[in-house]
C-alpha cells in the first residue's frame, strides 16, 4: 500500500478508487462469472482479441487472424512483444514472453472437468477437446471447430478467454485466484479479502494510445468493499470513490429527474455518462402446450399474448419508475446497444389499449368476461415494476395476482418450468445477436439450455442454423432481425424495455470506456488534480 500514496492522485501518484459493492471472490478468469471478476480481470489479463466501445472484436494479442473458408479453422497471428507480470516462478522473476502455447493451456482449461471452470460453456459443443487448441509455433495459434460459428471473435471477447502461465496456475492450483498473473495493463500487489484489492500498473505493458503513449495512464488501481449501495454513494460525493456504478431505486429520485437529468443537488459535482446497455427485460410467457400448466392456463392463446404487450405504456413506466433510464421495448428481444440492432425492421408492440380489448374479446373474453386470473411471478427488487404492470392489466380487464418469490427459488421454478409467467432479464454475455436467439432455439430448451418459454418454431430454426454459415455480418444481422420478428410475432415474451447503463466520475477523470456491455477498461483513464 505504500506505493500508492494517499489515494486522491497525490504525490505524482495516480490511484483509481473504485467500490465493489458485491464481493469478489476470484481473480482467477477461468471463474470471472459476475461483473466484479470481469472488471478486474480485465486489468489484469489480454485475449487473443478485445471489444471497442462500438462493440467490434478488435486485436490484442493476436495482430492479425485468418478464418477458413469452411469457417472451421481460425488461425491467430500474436505479437511477439507482450510478457506476463514478473513473478518469482520465472527465470530470474522476469515475467516470459506469452507464446502460443499459453493459450492452448488457457483454453484447454476452460474445458477441463477437473477445474470446473464456470466459463466451460465458451467451447462446449464447438470444440473436440483439447486437441482443437493448436500452438503451431510460438507466435500462431489455431482454433478448430467441429462446426462454424460465426460469432467465435466476440465469444473469444469474454474474460474467461484471458492467457495465463501454465507454471503459476500449476504451482499455485486452486490459489491461482488470489495469486493471479496476467498480461495486463495492471499487476496484482494485495488483497485482503472484503476489504481492499490493489492493482499496481504493469510498468512493462505492450500496448500504447493513439498518441504513442505507453499504458496505462494510472499508477494503481485501489478497491474497496462496501456493501451498502447508499454508503458508498456517500463515499463517491466526498470524492473518496473516482467512480460509481449504477444508482438504486432507494435515493434514485434523489439523483435524478423524472427526464434522466442530475437534479439541481448534484449538477455539475460529477460526470454522468448514460449509454445503452445490453441488457433486456421482459416478461416471460411459457407457450409449451406439452405442459400440464400451459393447457390449463389462457397464456396458452396468441391474441391474450398479444393483448398483453399491447396493454403496457412501457414510456411511462420507465419514466415514473426508472426515471428514464432505459429505452420502451417497442421492438424484438435484441436491445439497443447490440451490433446490427434497428428497432424499425422489427415489429414489435407499442401502447395500444384499444386494441388490447379488442384482442381480449376475440379471444371469447370479451371486456376479461369468464377469463380466469392470471399469475405473475417476480422478486421483490422488481414488485414496484410488475405492481405497475399489473394496474395497467386491470385497465384493459386482464386480472392478474402478483407473486413474489426469493430470486433463487424463483430462478429454479422457471428451471422447471413451474411457472406460466415470470419477470426476467437476458444480459449478453457476448456482443452478437445470437446470444439472445439461442433463447428461443427449440434445442436449447430447458434442462438443455436456456428456453425459458418452450418457443418452438420449425422456420426460427430453419434460420437459427442457417446463420452458422454465413460469416458476412451484415448478412447474419439481417438473419437475425428475421428471426426476431418470428418470435414477436408469436409472443412468448412481453419485451418491457432494453436497459441503460448510469456511471458517475468524478470532474477530473478522462479516457473512460463507453461500451454496452458495462465492461470496466481503466487503462486509457487519466486522473487529473
Amino acid at each position: 500500500m505504500a506505493g500508492c500514496g494517499n489515494g486522491n492522485g497525490t504525490g505524482n501518484r495516480t490511484v483509481f478508487n473504485i467500490n465493489l459493492e458485491d464481493g469478489l471472490t476470484s481473480l482467477d478468469p477461468a471463474f470471472a462469472r459476475n461483473q466484479n471478476a470481469l472488471w478486474m480481470d480485465n486489468q489484469l489479463y489480454n485475449g487473443l482479441v478485445q471489444i471497442n466501445d462500438s462493440l467490434k472484436s478488435v486485436p490484442c494479442i493476436a495482430k492479425t487472424w485468418d478464418i477458413s473458408t469452411d469457417g472451421l479453422q481460425y488461425t491467430f497471428h500474436l505479437r511477439n512483444n507482450v510478457f506476463f507480470h514478473n513473478d518469482p516462478l520465472f527465470p530470474q522473476g522476469k515475467g516470459r514472453r506469452c507464446v502460443a502455447a499459453d493459450f492452448a493451456y488457457s483454453f484447454g482449461r476452460l474445458i477441463d472437468p477437473k477445474v470446473a471452470s464456470s466459463g466451460s460453456w465458451i467451447f462446449s459443443d464447438k470444440v473436440d477437446g483439447k486437441q482443437a487448441f493448436i500452438a503451431q509455433n510460438d507466435s500462431t495459434f489455431i482454433i478448430r471447430l467441429k462446426q462454424p460459428f460465426p460469432p467465435l471473435l466476440s465469444l473469444l471477447t469474454a474474460q474467461y478467454c484471458s492467457v495465463v502461465p501454465h507454471e503459476v496456475v500449476e504451482h499455485y492450483g486452486k490459489d491461482f485466484r488470489s495469486h493471479p498473473i496476467g498480461t495486463g495493463p495492471f499487476k496484482f500487489k494485495y488483497w485482503k479479502e472484503r476489504e481492499v484489492l490493489v492493482l499496481l500498473k504493469n510498468e512493462h505493458y505492450w500496448e500504447k494510445d493513439n498518441n504513442g503513449q505507453p499504458l496505462p495512464h494510472l499508477d494503481a488501481v485501489k478497491a474497496g468493499f462496501i456493501s451498502d449501495k447508499q454508503t458508498a454513494f456517500m463515499e463517491f460525493i466526498k470524492g473518496d470513490l473516482d467512480f460509481f456504478n449504477g444508482i438504486d431505486g432507494s435515493y434514485r429520485d434523489d439523483i435524478l429527474t423524472k427526464a434522466g437529468k442530475l437534479t439541481s443537488k448534484y449538477r455539475g459535482k460529477f460526470v454522468m455518462n448514460i449509454r445503452p446497455y445490453l441488457n433486456t427485460e421482459y416478461l416471460g410467457i411459457l407457450i409449451d402446450t406439452n405442459i400440464a400448466i400451459v393447457r390449463r392456463s389462457p397464456l396458452k392463446m396468441l391474441k391474450i399474448r398479444q393483448a398483453i404487450n399491447y396493454a403496457i405504456d412501457k414510456q411511462k413506466m420507465i419514466k415514473y419508475l426508472r426515471n428514464s433510464i432505459g429505452t420502451p421495448g417497442y421492438a424484438g428481444f435484441i436491445p439497443q446497444g447490440m451490433p446490427g440492432f434497428d428497432g424499425k425492421q422489427v415489429a414489435g408492440y407499442s401502447y395500444n389499449p384499444e386494441k388490447a380489448r379488442r384482442l381480449l374479446a376475440e379471444a371469447g373474453f370479451p371486456n376479461g368476461h369468464n377469463l380466469p386470473e392470471i399469475v405473475l411471478n417476480t422478486t421483490t427488487t422488481y414488485r414496484d415494476l410488475i405492481e405497475y404492470i399489473q394496474g395497467e392489466l386491470d385497465r384493459v380487464n386482464i386480472k392478474t395476482r402478483v407473486e413474489v418469490t426469493q430470486g433463487a427459488s424463483l430462478r429454479e421454478l422457471i428451471a422447471k418450468n413451474g411457472v406460466n409467467f415470470f419477470r426476467g432479464s437476458w444480459i449478453a454475455d457476448y456482443p452478437d445477436g445470437e446470444n439472445y436467439l439461442s433463447v428461443f432455439y427449440s434445442k436449447n430448451k430447458i434442462p438443455f439450455g436456456p428456453n425459458y418459454t418452450g418457443f418452438n418454431n420449425k422456420q426460427f430454426d430453419r434460420l437459427f442454423e442457417q446463420t452458422y454459415r454465413v460469416n458476412n455480418d451484415s448478412a447474419r444481422y439481417a438473419l437475425y432481425r428475421k428471426m426476431d420478428n418470428l418470435v414477436m410475432s408469436q409472443s412468448p415474451v412481453v419485451v418491457l424495455y432494453y436497459d441503460k447503463l448510469v456511471n458517475l466520475y468524478q470532474n477530473n477523470i478522462s479516457g473512460y470506456a463507453k461500451n454496452a456491455q458495462n465492461l470496466l477498461v481503466l487503462k486509457r483513464v487519466r486522473k487529473g488534480n
